[in-house]
């Protein structure tokens, strides 16, 4: 897929675990694990703003587009 998702970036530079962000925001921590790795196919959009609140970050640290060419 060409999007990144950069949330183990942005929790290093923030020092938090995966865990403390998903309690934080709501979901599992499996589901946390399933976005981080770059496996999920979809992320609703109160859950990225949710990531972008506690993380002080905006969308685009999140994700990064990049062409598989």
């Amino acid at each position: 897929m060409s999007i990144i998702v950069n949330v183990d970036v942005m929790l290093a530079k923030r020092k938090m675990s995966s865990g403390e962000l998903a309690e934080k925001i709501g979901i599992t921590a499996a589901n946390m694990s399933i976005l981080k790795t770059g496996k999920a196919r979809a992320i609703r959009f109160s859950t990225l703003d949710a990531i972008c609140k506690i993380l002080d970050c905006q969308p685009g640290d999140i994700l990064e587009y990049c062409d598989e060419e």
